[in-house]
């Protein structure tokens, strides 16, 4: 893995504006990629899947051993999550963030429900490739599978349109669910976009558009930990034999960071697992996060019990984790972490964001890739 100054591209501005990527400033960097041989994105690859399938044991733990309180999650939604996870619902995708130091390869969390960067990942820095050398290979099936996929979970949605749905506020969340009705559109679905504060519910208590039109199939970009603690959370409940939410309810579970310490406590020798604890470090270097946090918010890395970097924010009311600290070597100064994408449940691509500090936050800046030939 190497970080390759590159010359920007003429009007590189306008065109990935014109591919939907807007909020590119402070965000985007086109004067360097990283460069892979293949082995290595073969090895990524398949740390990707492994890590997935014991994310995926993990479910099955919480759910068999009742183990809400410890994830914080409200028990009142305890029959939605089992029934998701019975069900085997749908799911279109989630990122795992690694770290990799040309040897090993880490998990360091999964954004497992509201995972954003997927436009840059899957369009952004393929078009950008095939202006830089279209000789190099990308690890980016992204916009293929997920295309793919979509075609198949059609079958399986409830009778009517597949809703697509975030928050006021950030355009990032908007673009990038946005990106993702318009696959859905090409896969042949019928979509419609309304904003979470439009959804509403009947005299029926099902839920429905401010024009009564029910609403059976829905997208959001919007956290469980945060429905549940919604005016409408009381009818989730209700409905949930009839109704699609996605990522389904199970994400629950993946997308909290209580997940880094089950992960340790049932794969303590994976390869890929950071040491970790609830409440308390195991080590005198470690990284302490909140239960719940967005964008690196509220962490604090301790090296050798000298504290190297903190952030700030507005988590922290349930708790922190506690990982191992494991040094990313920097590439001229800057800190990358690898998104690894998993679309259905499989690896798909990557995306890259570094930092000049060692926290990966709101500021970091996407990177493209490419691999070298065999």
């Amino acid at each position: 893995m190497k970080r390759i100054s590159i010359t920007p591209r003429p009007g590189w501005q306008s065109t990935i504006q014109e591919q939907g990527f807007v909020y590119y400033k402070d965000y985007y960097n086109e004067s360097a990629a990283y460069e892979f041989t293949a082995t290595e994105i073969d090895r990524l690859e398949s740390a990707s899947a492994q890590i997935f399938e014991m994310c995926l044991a993990v479910i099955d733990h919480v759910i068999q051993h009742q183990l809400w309180d410890e994830f914080f999650i409200p028990k009142e939604y305890a029959a939605l999550i089992t029934h998701s996870w019975k069900e085997d619902a749908i799911s279109f995708y989630g990122r795992l963030d690694l770290a990799y130091n040309g040897t090993d390869i880490k998990l360091l969390e999964f954004n497992a429900d509201t995972p954003t960067s997927l436009l840059e990942a899957s369009v952004i820095q393929w078009y950008w490739l095939q202006d830089y050398n279209k000789g190099f290979d990308q690890f980016n099936s992204i916009h293929e599978k997920l295309l793919a996929h979509l075609k198949v979970c059609q079958e399986h949605f409830l009778p009517g349109k597949l809703f697509f749905t975030c928050s006021h506020g950030s355009e990032e969340d908007f673009i990038t669910t946005k990106y993702l009705e318009d696959v859905a559109q090409q896969a042949g679905i019928d979509t419609a976009f309304l904003y979470m504060n439009e959804i509403g519910v009947d005299n029926r208590e099902l839920f429905c558009t401010a024009a009564g039109e029910i609403m059976r199939n829905i997208f959001k970009l919007y956290p469980w930990e945060w429905m549940f603690r919604e005016e409408f959370g009381h009818y989730l409940t209700i409905n949930q034999h009839g109704m699609n939410w996605i990522e389904p309810p199970y994400k629950a579970i993946l997308s909290n960071k209580m997940l880094l310490k089950y992960l340790y406590e049932l794969f303590p020798t994976s390869p890929f697992i950071l040491p970790c604890a609830y409440g308390k470090p195991l080590s005198e270097s470690y990284v302490r996060k909140p239960v719940f946090s967005r964008e690196g918010a509220n962490t604090l890395v301790v090296h050798k019990n000298v504290m190297l970097e903190e952030t700030g924010g507005e988590y922290g009311a349930e708790g922190y984790i506690y990982q191992e600290y494991f040094p990313i070597p920097k590439h001229y100064g800057e800190t990358p972490v690898i998104g690894s994408w998993l679309i259905g449940g499989e690896p798909a691509g990557m995306g890259i964001r570094e930092s000049s500090g060692l926290i990966t936050g709101n500021s970091s800046l996407f990177c493209p890739h490419y691999f070298l030939p065999r």
